[in-house]
């Protein structure tokens, strides 16, 4: 198994001795992973394992040979990696939507407060956790819950999420990132980003992210700092990114997800 972890997702919580712990709805199963000296745990605490997390494993073997010389250097000096694949659609489209408008820590944030304001409890090895509240939940929510935690701006993107997904879901879990990114993209308040994002958070093929995400902006720009690399409000940074791939899905996959992971994991 890699040694790296991803923990992009708002959902990891890290500690002061360096360990990170995450709760995850999979089926009907609540579970708990937990990554420290020891390596990764990941134990069914609620419910049935009829469906277990799995991980998507990225080699930087597989990188773009077209990618600037820098970047790829400082990603294959980070290593196989691994991510969860979000086993959870609704969890994926709600970290998407709250994602929207505000910075990552602001999101990290916001996110954790939903959940523990009104999803589940879990506790974990180190400390409370809690998973997103399911989408039944959220169309009881009134107005006022939204605005209470810092999600007045979100409220309507989930509420109509959540009334797609009621209706959709079945068909949605068994479709590729593509095919997952047109349907979400027809929620309104659901724009090309937030499905994207959503898409490769569920499926796990990151050659459907957003590729002009200001986190790959971000750290892209920290990996190779001397590369020219387009202004932040510059639209050629997609087309540059995603044309280092050409038309090979799984170098575009590993050249975004690796690094993202650069900026977001443990050891």
């Amino acid at each position: 198994m890699a040694g790296v972890l991803t923990t992009d997702h708002p959902a990891w919580h890290s500690y002061d001795d360096g360990a990170r712990a995450r709760a995850v709805r999979a089926g009907s199963g609540l579970w708990i992973m937990c990554h420290d000296t020891y390596g990764l745990r990941v134990d069914c605490v609620n419910g049935s394992e009829d469906i277990k997390p799995s991980f998507v494993v990225t080699d930087p073997a597989d990188l773009p040979t077209a990618a600037p010389s820098a970047l790829r250097e400082g990603l294959v000096e980070l290593g196989v990696s691994q991510r969860l694949v979000n086993p959870w659609l609704w969890d994926a489209i709600t970290t998407a939507i709250l994602r929207q408008v505000v910075r990552a820590d602001q999101a990290r944030k916001l996110y954790r407060t939903w959940c523990t304001t009104y999803g589940t409890p879990v506790e974990g090895p180190f400390g409370p956790l809690a998973v997103a509240p399911t989408h039944t939940r959220v169309l009881e929510l009134p107005d006022s819950s939204f605005a209470a935690v810092g999600a007045k701006f979100h409220r309507t993107a989930l509420q109509a999420a959540a009334e797609h997904y009621e209706r959709h879901h079945d068909a949605w879990r068994h479709a590729d990132a593509g095919d997952l990114v047109v349907a979400l993209s027809g929620i309104p308040r659901i724009g090309p980003w937030t499905a994207r994002a959503a898409a490769a958070d569920f499926t796990g093929d990151f050659s459907a992210y957003p590729h002009d995400d200001l986190a790959v902006r971000t750290w892209a720009a920290q990996i190779a700092p001397a590369y020219p690399w387009p202004d932040k409000k510059d639209k050629s940074f997609g087309p540059l990114w995603t044309g280092w791939a050409d038309e090979d899905r799984t170098a575009l996959h590993t050249l975004t997800l690796a690094t993202l992971t650069w900026g977001a994991h443990a050891r």
